[in-house]
């Protein structure tokens, strides 16, 4: 039996949700670290990363609601300005159909033929799909990124915030550095697999660039504890 089961369907939820949780450990991780440097005590260091927690699970639902409901909004103005094409010159939009089947490798025959019989099967949804590559799999769901956004990074904060429950001393910020580090491997990992895709290239990436915030964040809370 031949079995197929794309990434495709997944990509909306699945980018969100990956964003999500890189974004809660980096972020979180990197506050944590950059406080811990700067000498502040481990009640504050706690407090802080809870709020950069809470903070940030809320502000990614809401930016993901917003950005994706943009799309949205463009998603059904392009719907409607389809249908009043097909309305006022449907042999035009015959034409353009027939056109864009003759670019993908059929003959012109054939082409018309394919463009005719998929028009009088559902115009609107042939225009949609093959002229401007509007699928259901990428339809826009601001709820659904929302949610995905939101607990995902409230899952990936959450794991440089446990650090501080065993590590309360100086070496923290190496500590939540390195741990967060090894947190972002997976999730570069899991993500690569969730999507079907080679693991190596997602891992050094989220690594490499979780690696240079908390870098930068420990030289700046050093540098201002320092100073203090």
């Amino acid at each position: 039996m031949h079995e197929e089961n794309h990434a495709g369907g997944r990509i909306g939820w699945l980018r969100a949700a990956i964003l999500g949780a890189n974004d809660g450990i980096v972020s979180t991780a990197s506050l944590i670290a950059g406080v811990a440097a700067a000498g502040a005590s481990p009640s504050s260091i706690l407090v802080t990363g809870t709020a950069g927690l809470v903070a940030g699970a809320m502000s990614m639902a809401a930016g993901e609601y917003v950005s994706v409901s943009s799309q949205g909004d463009a998603e059904k103005a392009d719907v409607e300005l389809e249908k009043r094409h097909l309305a006022a010159d449907p042999e035009f939009e015959l034409e353009e159909l027939t056109q864009i089947y003759e670019q993908r490798g059929l003959d012109r025959a054939l082409a018309e033929q394919v463009a005719v019989q998929l028009t009088a099967h559902d115009a609107l949804d042939t225009h949609l799909r093959d002229e401007l590559g509007m699928t259901d799999a990428m339809a826009a769901r601001p709820i659904q990124a929302a949610a995905a956004s939101a607990a995902s990074f409230a899952i990936g904060a959450a794991l440089p915030l446990a650090t501080v429950f065993f590590d309360r001393g100086g070496s923290l910020p190496w500590t939540v550095s390195g741990a967060s580090l090894i947190f972002l491997a997976v999730l570069g990992a899991l993500g690569a697999r969730v999507g079907k895709a080679p693991m190596l290239r997602p891992v050094v990436r989220v690594t490499f660039w979780g690696a240079m915030a908390m870098v930068a964040t420990i030289a700046i809370g050093s540098l201002f504890g320092a100073v203090a």
